[in-house]
């Protein structure tokens, strides 16, 4: 069965994983059902049935190419065409699965992006339902802590052992591991040996000419994610208010957002990067107001608000010291819902001020997003109260229209406000409904303040509750994240304790990794423009990794301090490191400087020394990294992952040699295979700093 699971991979087919074969086919009565690995009869009648196509359609080729029926350019002829080569293909695929059967899984080698404990484990849960077909564990394989208990570890011999225990039969740990490797004799491609240690632990020891054949993969066919179904992904983050500031509160969201859609984007998923910006609602009563009163010509004349804080700031003070006042803003709210015209044209001149000022955020960060605050919601929030009241969702409660959850505990949702206004409540279940329905969306993700996370919580159960979200079809995630802490342990603040804007953060990193850059003389090696780049390179590299490291869960310190170490795990480490890895080649000159893809073809690579072996290895991880944040949406493992490239390159480096040189400094001698095996790290921590955000230059 897992034989035939890894053909239809190959040849593109679903696998419907049923015991209930009888109901598939009513749903599927043109799939091929192997239900046992007996049936191989059946797998040789869908070969023969190929056979017997592929004739019938170069038959048809034939005849059309003598002129028979069908011109050379006729479209049925290039399908019937297209349909002969792609039988061909699966029929070969079958044909090399069939003859290599009889036990060996050696010829099924793994792909080039499969991720190797991902491999390791659905290799020992197959030898766990076959030694112990009454056992019901999970295989548990782990990376090894110490290479003397080989390179990964599978540790399900203790929980075996229970199991067995229930069923009153007596074994040790070590005969369950004896047992577990006597079904996994036949060669495996990617394992060199097992060994059984301890209580009962398999020590797995990686190939080396399997590494070599995965590392010559990355430099001959580039760094690829393992495979995965891909689905349709909404991702909602960054989220500032209109006519305010962004400030750090909205660093974390951005830049965790980004790079979760970066993440996504690389192993193929259609991300959509949705920015639910507050632009409706109360506040805009006030500000419409303000605007008419300060400048009354606004719809001839372009007011001059580019400073919009100060100018909610003056609004903020009439509304709440001014009853007249507060009173003509509840009206300017009406009339703008309304969609009265002046009130539309005021709205939009403060929108665009503000959306001028977040878009000069988003370009320094490098930061993509699509534009839809809640106003984009208003006719659908009408539409989803209307279902929700005939549904009989909704209940009255003093005066207010409120939801229950599926449990009804906690919180309701408020979903029509006593003064028949709606409520972020509202625009959220509209949102939800717009994106899974509209949209199309497989997976919704929040990437707020790990504050909301009770929020989102009821809000996706009411919208199972109505019937909106259906888990079986759809995935929704908040990304929570802690808050940004000051260098004194509490809240991040200015000196006066004022909210840190974050255009004002950005500026003063760059200021301070400039100071970094000229206190290390690198004005006097670098032309300005490098210099600028290297500055911009460093500043925001250093404010997304120091984010982006710590476990998104928890509180950080902001410290530009520790984020311009050049030591540790720090991005001004690994943007340098990156920088000396991709000098190497270039070093060498030749083809190795400006021709790499004529060295890869001509060059075979061999890890023969102990420290070109462990790198490998590091680098191979990459696609159980990519697993990982899969299913927790948490950066801080790639940047680990990166990390430990930087420092397992560094342990590489000074015990091989890349280049040999004389004492004239003439290169004597240039070790091909390494240089392709920093060629690879760098492809490797290129693709890495891409997923996190940051932007390695030439030169630093």
């Amino acid at each position: 069965t897992a034989l035939f699971r890894r053909v239809c991979r190959v040849c593109g087919w679903h696998v419907l994983r049923s015991s209930y074969t009888n109901r598939a086919v009513n749903f599927f009565p043109n799939a091929i059902y192997i239900t046992r690995m007996a049936d191989f009869d059946n797998a040789t009648k869908c070969i023969r049935n190929m056979e017997k196509e592929i004739h019938l359609l170069q038959s048809e080729i034939a005849n059309t190419r003598n002129g028979e029926g069908l011109e050379e350019d006729n479209a049925e002829l290039k399908a019937l065409m297209q349909e002969n080569t792609r039988l061909k293909h699966r029929l070969e695929i079958l044909q090399s699965a069939i003859s290599c059967e009889g036990g060996s899984v050696d010829c099924t080698t793994s792909a080039p992006n499969e991720s190797i404990i991902g491999e390791l484990q659905r290799i020992f849960s197959e030898a766990i339902r076959k030694a112990f077909p009454g056992i019901s564990v999970a295989a548990v394989v782990t990376i090894s802590t110490s290479p003397k208990f080989g390179d990964y570890q599978c540790n399900s011999a203790m929980q075996i052992v229970q199991q067995l225990k229930q069923q009153s039969v007596k074994m040790s740990p070590r005969d369950v591991a004896q047992k577990l490797v006597d079904e996994l004799r036949s060669p495996i491609a990617c394992v060199e040996k097992f060994e059984i240690a301890g209580a009962g632990y398999v020590n797995i020891f990686l190939s080396r000419s399997y590494g070599e054949q995965r590392i010559m993969s990355i430099l001959k066919n580039g760094l690829q994610a393992p495979p995965m179904e891909k689905k349709r992904v909404i991702v909602d983050f960054s989220s500032p208010n209109v006519a305010k500031e962004m400030h750090v509160g909205h660093l974390r969201s951005t830049i965790i957002g980004d790079s979760i859609c970066r993440f996504l984007e690389f192993v193929g998923h259609d991300v959509l990067r949705i920015n639910h910006i507050g632009d409706w609602g109360t506040q805009f009563g006030m500000l419409i107001a303000h605007l008419q009163d300060r400048f009354p010509n606004f719809q001839t004349v372009s007011p001059p608000i580019s400073d919009l804080q100060a100018f909610y700031k003056e609004s903020k003070v009439r509304f709440d010291s001014d009853e007249v006042f507060k009173k003509r803003a509840y009206e300017c709210v009406v009339k703008l819902q309304s969609g009265e015209a002046s009130y539309l044209k005021a709205w939009n001149l403060i929108c665009d001020v503000s959306r001028k000022e977040f878009q000069t955020i988003y370009n320094r960060l490098d930061v993509k997003l699509i534009e839809r605050g809640e106003s984009f919601y208003q006719t659908r929030m009408q539409k989803v109260v209307e279902e929700l009241k005939q549904s009989g969702f909704l209940e009255e409660d003093d005066g207010r229209l409120i939801m229950w959850n599926e449990d009804r505990a906690g919180i309701p949702l408020t979903v029509v406000k006593s003064d028949g206004g709606f409520t972020y409540d509202t625009s959220d279940m509209a949102a939800i409904k717009q994106r899974l329905q509209e949209e199309k969306a497989d997976w919704l993700i929040y990437v707020t303040d790990a504050g909301q996370a009770t929020h989102f919580q009821i809000i996706f159960s009411c919208a199972k509750r109505a019937k909106i979200l259906d888990e079986s079809k759809h995935r929704v995630d908040h990304v929570g994240f802690g808050v940004v802490l000051g260098e004194d342990g509490k809240k991040f603040k200015t000196r006066s304790g004022d909210t840190v804007k974050l255009a004002e953060l950005l500026d003063e990193g760059l200021k301070r990794a400039m100071d970094k850059l000229l206190q290390k003389e690198r004005n006097l090696v670098l032309t300005q423009d490098e210099l600028v780049a290297a500055q911009e390179s460093v500043a925001y590299g250093c404010i997304k990794y120091a984010d982006l490291s710590h476990n998104r869960n928890n509180e950080y310190v902001f410290s530009f301090d520790k984020m311009l170490e050049d030591k540790g795990n720090t991005a001004v480490y690994l943007l340098y490191a990156y920088t000396r890895i991709r000098s190497i080649a270039r070093n060498c000159g030749g083809d190795f400087a400006n021709n790499i893809e004529k060295v890869i073809e001509s060059t075979e690579l061999k890890l023969e020394h102990e420290k070109e072996w462990k790198l490998a290895k590091v680098l191979l991880r990459f696609t159980d990294v990519v697993l990982v944040i899969t299913k927790n949406l948490s950066l801080h493992y790639l940047c680990e992952f990166v990390y430990e490239v930087c420092t397992t390159f560094s342990e590489f480096y000074d015990n091989c040699y890349c280049i040999e040189k004389n004492k004239q400094g003439d290169i004597v001698k240039v070790y091909a295979s390494r240089i392709l095996l920093c060629e690879a790290t760098s492809r490797v921590l290129g693709k890495c700093f891409d997923i996190l955000g940051l932007k390695p230059v030439h030169k630093i």
